[in-house]
């Protein structure tokens, strides 16, 4: 009974170490991808797609391999609960991004230009929920639980995995600096909170919830806060 015991904590710990490996893996990946890509014709483009079928990948790979889908968050566990507060605060973020953007170009502030040639020029708009799907997937999702996992505080996690959100947005970002600059501080807040949500529900769904909210508000701050001010 006992041997039995250490044996499954073992087999236990083996997965989430695979999980850990896994998403620090493709990170690496992303980023140096991101990296040679910058100096070359190809440009962030490779690095985008890795991080986007990367992220969605290797989550559905390990969950059908392992049957960890409760163990990454992606289950129906405190569904309800995760799902109403990323409601409550998606709603009050989109509020907050709107105005914000709307006091930032009155004030004579530059539109994401770039940002807005690449959705509407090259029809990159609706690729959205599979971006949303990548990100939550990887940050808040199979990394997030493997970090849990292993020990480390909950704000820790939360700080970890934001900053590497946050820096993740200049390997992946097929724009200039600057608009990097301010996507990386959009996803501030949705690492931050976000993490704290599946931190306390076990459940990555609320997240999603606000990320597709700011994303919402996102397209609005590029497509009608402009020509408000104008």
């Amino acid at each position: 009974m006992e041997q039995t015991r250490f044996s499954n904590a073992g087999f236990k710990e083996s997965l989430y170490e695979k999980r850990l490996q896994l998403s620090l893996i493709l990170t690496g990946v992303i980023w140096v991808s991101g990296l040679i890509g910058h100096f070359t014709p190809a440009g962030e483009w490779p690095a985008l797609f890795i991080y986007v079928l990367g992220g969605i990948g290797i989550v559905l790979w390990h969950g059908k391999n392992t049957g960890e889908w409760k163990e990454m968050f992606i289950s129906t566990e405190n569904l309800g609960k995760s799902l109403k507060w990323g409601g409550i605060i998606g709603g009050f973020l989109f509020v907050m991004d709107v105005a914000n953007t709307y006091m930032y170009l009155k004030g004579g502030g530059e539109p994401m230009a770039q940002m807005e040639e690449i959705l509407v020029g090259m029809n990159m708009l609706y690729l959205f929920p599979l971006l949303i799907l990548a990100e939550e997937f990887l940050w808040r999702g199979i990394l997030f639980s493997a970090l849990l996992e292993k020990g480390l505080n909950k704000h820790l996690v939360v700080a970890i995995t934001t900053i590497l959100y946050m820096v993740n947005h200049f390997a992946v970002a097929p724009v200039g600096l600057f608009e990097r600059g301010l996507m990386a501080m959009m996803a501030m807040p949705i690492g931050i909170i976000g993490g704290y949500l599946v931190a306390n529900t076990r459940n990555l769904w609320g997240s999603a919830l606000i990320h597709t909210t700011t994303m919402v508000s996102m397209i609005l701050d590029i497509f009608l806060i402009p020509k408000l001010v104008s």
